[in-house]
């Protein structure tokens, strides 16, 4: 079976070609670096000829609230119409747990109008609601500092890990659509200042976490329950204390970093003496306060680096998920 994967470069695209591939199935991957843009529809005629099923994994490259807006509903529409004319009979979409329960959110909102969109659209459709996942929660953590000190609310956290994500998306992918949405959780529910506080201190990261009931969490404020699952989500196995384990997850402090955060160890950032997080190009992130230096234009009033789709969190965060992150 042909399974076209919308974002299947990313981190949870290219886990879940491998799962597709190895089950024998022909997964291929579609996203701006392999000649696939569902935001302007280049080459998705193409791709989706012959596809039975469409997963779409893919994540708007700016948070800003007009422009992810603009990305789910644009790349929606072109994806649900070219699957029409190419006879794709069903359409997995990744979105968010909770999503509906935060409209403060720009990105949440953006997540809710493109189910809307799938909902009401021809393609008969699974929706799968993930939690947070365990590689995200380092970016949390730096989303979430002033002044060395990392605050966040102290409410239920059900995070999982992107492996378990991939593998519940994958056993979507090769069923029959439900036509409606299903949720996927971690085996553990924690206080979220808890797991993170764990998760700094695996990584030998000398800040403090502080549980803050007034803290936000990019952009929204969160109630006891905002972003867990409900009773009858779709648990990983992946325990939280064993990812940490896993070498690939541990990281390796370098006094590159001048916020006090332990980083990996990685090459300099090209406009200034931090350390970044490899990605696509042009976009780098900056460890020593997590913004973003792509394009230059106005200087972080706290930090001096430059920022383009999303602001230096030294100041305000973005509107996000990921949840996710970059898929």
């Amino acid at each position: 079976m042909k399974i076209v994967v919308i974002g299947g470069t990313g981190l949870i695209g290219s886990k879940l070609i491998t799962k597709l591939n190895a089950l024998g199935h022909e997964a291929v991957a579609a996203a701006p670096n392999t000649g696939v843009n569902t935001l302007t529809g280049e080459g998705l005629t193409e791709v989706l000829k012959g596809a039975q099923v469409v997963v779409d994994v893919s994540n708007s490259p700016s948070f800003e609230d007009a422009a992810v807006m603009n990305f789910f509903q644009t790349s929606t529409r072109n994806l649900l119409s070219c699957e029409a004319a190419a006879g794709v009979g069903h359409h997995v979409a990744l979105s968010i747990v909770g999503s509906e329960g935060l409209p403060q959110s720009g990105y949440m909102r953006a997540k809710v109008a493109q189910e809307k969109l799938i909902k009401e659209g021809p393609i008969p459709y699974t929706i799968v609601h993930a939690t947070q996942f365990f590689e995200f929660t380092k970016r949390i953590a730096d989303e979430a500092t002033v002044e060395n000190i990392v605050r966040l609310p102290p409410v239920l956290f059900q995070p999982m890990a992107a492996d378990d994500v991939a593998s519940a998306l994958c056993k979507v992918a090769i069923t029959s659509p439900l036509n409606r949405a299903i949720e996927i959780a971690g085996p553990e529910a924690f206080r979220f200042d808890e797991l993170i506080r764990q998760r700094v201190s695996a990584d030998n990261d000398p800040r403090e976490v502080v549980a803050d009931p007034s803290a936000g969490y990019f952009g929204t404020q969160l109630t006891e329950r905002s972003i867990v699952p409900g009773d009858n989500a779709q648990l990983g196995t992946t325990r939280f204390e064993d990812w940490l384990r896993e070498p690939s997850n541990q990281v390796v402090p370098t006094s590159a970093a001048t916020s006090g955060s332990s980083t990996t160890a990685t090459p300099p950032c090209s406009r200034h003496s931090c350390t970044t997080r490899p990605r696509a190009a042009p976009r780098s992130r900056c460890r020593a306060y997590p913004c973003w230096t792509a394009l230059p234009t106005a200087a972080s009033p706290r930090c001096g680096c430059t920022s383009t789709s999303r602001r230096c969190s030294s100041g305000s965060a973005p509107s996000q998920l990921s949840l996710l992150p970059r898929k």
